[in-house]
């Protein structure tokens, strides 16, 4: 028996889903294909609350990180860093050749919008990274209040990791003004990993247009990549047993509804944290907890590499500290298809495992 998911990702996937993704496959270049790319995509859009375009990508989360800033820069990068995942993107924008200057925040803290103002306001930049949640912190970033500040300049272009926040919080692209905000499905969309998502405005795909090709590359050149989404296709092969699994997901969305889904999230959230606040402590700064996964510390003092063992041997995964926090931390996901019901049960066995640490 394979232990159940709490971890930041792969999460937990229903069987449902396992299902979907077994489905015999189409051929992409079938109006069957299209068709079912075409009810994705209108799916995704009105999750994230837009009317401008949706691309799915067979890759990681990672491909999107490195095309975003391939097709969306032409002058300087500001990247804006508060852990491992943000400071992944800075790593990126410089192996890729790219100006940029990155701003980076205490492990711990929040990227505030009064910093990246500050920034704007005195650097000539033309796109903004940043990190919508935090997965190796348990920090959420106020991505409306800094889209508001990245709005005030015109020629400045917001570039969002939203991988380990989108469906599990609102992310408004286009009352907030979002640029490009990507995701991988293993999160809180809970299907298995190997695809992604992201949306893209018309000024981003506007930008895009006027990048060299050599800067953008083959496989991730959003003015393709968009043209065939125009006509329910893909540039290249997709992983169809994927968007099976979306299609499935969308439809559980739509009965659940979204605002109940991310009322669930910020239940499940509050439930851990009032569970380990006291106990262990929370790393995150308060007033910017994630509501998808929490990060603790260890102001209990206990061996964590024990207690994840422990828990392991009870078919429950949770997660250590990611990066510089290795060993020092501990993180549980709240997310995706995870019930009240789910949380309850792993905090009642993780109250019995730390008894007899």
């Amino acid at each position: 028996m394979k232990p159940k998911l709490f971890i930041p990702g792969p999460t937990h996937v229903d069987q449902e889903i396992l299902d979907a993704l077994a489905q015999y496959p189409l051929g992409h270049r079938t109006g069957d294909y299209r068709e079912l790319q075409s009810k994705v995509v209108a799916g995704i859009k009105d999750c994230l609350y837009t009317e401008q375009s949706v691309l799915v990508s067979t890759s990681s989360a990672t491909g999107l990180m490195e095309a975003g800033v391939r097709n969306l820069s032409k002058k300087k990068v500001a990247n804006f860093v508060c852990g491992a995942f943000s400071e992944k993107q800075a790593a990126i924008t410089k192996v890729c050749g790219l100006d940029q200057d990155v701003f980076e925040v205490e492990w711990g803290q929040a990227i505030t919008a009064e910093m990246v103002d500050d920034v704007l306001s005195n650097g000539d930049y033309d796109l903004v990274t940043v990190v919508f949640n935090e997965t190796s912190t348990g920090v959420m970033n106020p991505l409306k209040e800094i889209a508001e500040v990245v709005n005030k300049y015109p020629e400045v272009l917001l570039m969002v990791d939203a991988v380990s926040g989108m469906m599990g919080v609102p992310i408004k692209i286009d009352e907030w003004g979002v640029d490009m905000a990507l995701a991988s499905v293993q999160k809180a969309w809970a299907l298995p990993p190997g695809f992604a998502v992201t949306s893209l405005s018309d000024r981003a795909l506007e930008r895009s247009k006027s990048i060299p090709s050599a800067q953008k590359g083959f496989y991730f050149d959003f003015v393709r990549m968009h043209k065939a989404g125009e006509k329910s296709e893909t540039p290249v092969t997709p992983s169809i047993p994927h968007l099976y699994g979306l299609s499935k997901q969308l439809d559980r969305i739509k009965a659940e509804g979204l605002d109940k889904r991310f009322a669930r999230h910020k239940q499940m959230a509050d439930r851990v944290r009032a569970w380990g606040k006291d106990r262990f402590g929370l790393y995150a700064q308060p007033g910017y907890e994630s509501d998808t996964l929490t990060c603790f510390k260890n102001e209990a003092g206990i061996d964590l590499i024990e207690l994840a063992a422990a828990m392991k041997s009870r078919n429950y995964l949770i997660s250590g500290g990611y990066g510089a926090l290795k060993g020092k931390t501990f993180r549980l996901a709240h997310m995706g298809d995870l019930q009240m019901d789910d949380i309850n049960d792993v905090l009642k066995v993780l109250d019995e495992v730390i008894e007899t640490l």
